[in-house]
């Protein structure tokens, strides 16, 4: 058996951390909720096409999925910086 690879120890960034987190979930709930809506409320709308032959359902689904992506990055990188920060 071996011990922690890393030492842990008290983080002084985690209120922030936390309230990135909240501002982006609730950021992307959003965005999704419009997605949502316009499925239940105007479902033909998901069937324009919008990009070349692709329709509104497709695309934005795929930029659903992209955004969930680069926001991760965003937390990340973000979330990186205040530890360094505030962890000092």
């Amino acid at each position: 058996m071996h011990g922690p690879a890393v030492k842990l120890s008290k983080d002084n960034a985690v209120a922030k951390k936390t309230r990135l987190g909240v501002i982006l979930f609730i950021f992307y709930t959003i965005v999704y909720g419009g997605f949502v809506l316009i499925g239940l409320l105007k479902p033909e709308l998901m069937g324009l096409h919008v990009i070349g032959k692709q329709n509104l359902a497709i695309v934005y689904g795929f930029g659903l999925i992209f955004l969930a992506i680069v926001m991760g990055f965003i937390y990340n990188i973000v979330c990186t910086r205040m530890e360094k920060k505030l962890n000092k």
